[in-house]
Order: structure tokens, then C-alpha cells, then sequence
């Protein structure tokens, strides 16, 4: 069984609608698949529906943005309840944090010589609930500023980049609250990936999974090289966090996550069901 818990859609910085990831996934040979929109539910019902016609279980993920003394960190949260009004209130914090940068990112690029009409970022925003970084970069691609989102990243939208404009995000131990008082399952994605590695030592996290807020890590993943992946594999043997794997796939807006690229064992998957089964929540 091939199973891959972290993609995204339309629904936040995908470029496939929830029923062309599940026809994505059945044509990859993708059985189960985990989507984690950010901050965001929306793609739910359609994925789900899509994914019984075409054979493809579909889990309902989402990936909360949250921070560790200002650094971003990505939470994977597996079988929330959708009616958990804390939870609710602040996915739709962050999702207000994005738009609200809008006008301050739009001016900055075009005093950088990038002016971004609003129709095209429109556009590009599509059916998200919220503006992100990536939808800018598509519209600067389409402009010609740059040739593909990773050059739009590094040179210009990435933290500490020209065009990058801080925002809120949830702080993790909050976020793991939420996670686990409505009925979820906590992953960190990537943890050692990108630019979380310095706020998220190993101490650190073998403390959050002690305290049973957290439930495992994200370590296949393509963020992560061999030796890194290793370390974490040691580090949850000994904490007895899940262990989990996936393709972080975004269609054709990240290069090289092809749908099924990392994959999370059967028994993993088992242990998260189950977790999220005694919680109350709905996998």
C-alpha cells in the first residue's frame, strides 16, 4: 500500500483542484493520501468525494503555520474536528495573517521594479481562502520577473528576502493544544528541513513528544537528506514518536515532490488512526 500524508491543493498553494490531486494520486498509484491545505479545510468535501469514486482514501489533514521564537514550523494535524470552534478561530487567524500583508508585499515589489496587478494575483489566488507567498510567485512568474517559484523564493520572497513581510503564526505548544483538544494527531512536518532545524533541537522535540502533545515527525521527506533522515529515524526510536513520510507534493508549483516520492509505512498510519480514533476526532 502506497500511502503519502502531507499535499496540497488549490486550496491553498497547490495548482491542483481537490479532484485532480485525487486523479493525480490514482494515476501514481497512490492509495491513501493526506491533505494538509494550509491553514485551510476547504478542499475536504471534494477530495473525499473524488477519492471514493476513483478508489483513493483521502484523510483529512491540514497543515497549521506555526512559529518557535519567531522561526516558522509546520504542523501536520490528522482527523480534527471540523467543528472545534478554538481550532476554527485560529486557522482563520493565520489565514487573516497572510491577507493583511498584502498591500505592504504589492508596494515593496513595486518599488523593486515587480508591480503585480491585482486581477493577476487574483488569479493566481484562485479559490484559497488566503493570499500566500506562493500565489505571488506564480504572478511573478506569469510577469516574467523570475522562471519558476524557487527563484521567486530565493530571491526575493523567502524570510529575510526583499519582499518578505512577517505575519502571525501560531505558536507551536498553542497549536499542539488545539490539535489534540479537537481529537487530531500532531506531526511536525519537516522538521529538520529548511530553516526549522535550530529552533527545534533534539531535547526540544523529545519533550514535546513526552508530554504526549506531539505524535510524531515527518522525516521522509525531500527537505531532509539521508544522514538527516537518520538522525531523526534514531531520534524517534528512542522518544517513540510516528514515524512518517511524504511527498509535501504542490502539482507544478515545488519542483521535485512528485506525488508517492515518500511514503508512510501501513503500520504507522495504523497508530495514528488509532490515536485519533480515542481522541474523538475524524480520520
Amino acid at each position: 500500500m502506497k500511502i503519502d500524508l502531507h499535499v496540497h491543493t488549490t486550496v491553498s498553494d497547490g495548482t491542483d483542484s481537490p479532484a485532480q490531486l485525487v486523479a493525480e494520486a490514482a494515476a501514481a498509484g497512490v492509495d491513501v493520501i493526506g491533505l494538509c491545505d494550509h491553514d485551510a479545510t476547504d478542499g475536504w468535501d471534494a477530495a473525499l468525494a473524488a477519492g471514493e469514486a476513483a478508489g483513493v482514501r483521502v484523510l483529512r489533514g491540514i497543515e497549521v503555520s506555526c512559529q518557535v521564537r519567531g522561526n516558522s514550523v509546520h504542523l501536520l494535524a490528522y482527523g480534527c474536528r471540523l467543528d472545534d470552534a478554538a481550532l476554527a478561530a485560529e486557522l482563520a487567524r493565520n489565514r487573516a495573517g497572510r491577507s493583511e500583508r498584502v498591500p505592504t508585499m504589492l508596494a515593496r515589489l513595486a518599488e523593486h521594479g515587480m508591480p503585480i496587478p491585482e486581477d493577476v494575483l487574483a488569479r493566481h489566488v484562485g479559490d484559497s481562502p488566503s493570499v500566500g507567498r506562493p500565489h505571488f510567485a506564480d504572478a511573478m512568474v506569469e510577469l516574467g520577473y523570475v522562471t519558476d517559484r524557487r527563484e521567486a523564493f530565493d530571491k526575493w520572497l523567502a524570510d529575510g528576502k526583499p519582499i518578505y513581510v512577517s505575519r502571525y503564526s501560531t505558536p507551536l505548544e498553542h497549536g499542539l493544544d488545539l490539535v489534540r483538544a479537537a481529537g487530531g494527531a500532531a506531526v511536525i512536518a519537516h522538521p529538520w528541513g529548511r530553516i526549522s532545524r535550530d529552533s527545534l533541537p533534539p531535547r526540544y522535540l523529545g519533550a514535546l513528544v513526552a508530554s504526549r502533545q506531539l505524535d510524531g515527525f515527518e522525516i521522509d521527506h525531500q527537505d531532509h537528506d539521508p544522514a538527516t533522515r537518520d538522525e531523526l529515524r534514531a531520534l524517534a526510536a528512542f522518544t517513540g514518536a510516528v514515524v512518517t513520510g511524504s511527498s509535501d507534493y504542490h502539482g507544478v508549483g515545488k519542483i521535485d515532490h512528485p506525488l508517492g516520492c515518500n511514503t508512510t509505512a501501513p503500520e504507522a498510519l495504523a497508530e495514528l488512526e488509532r490515536r485519533v480514533q480515542a481522541r474523538g476526532g475524524v480520520l
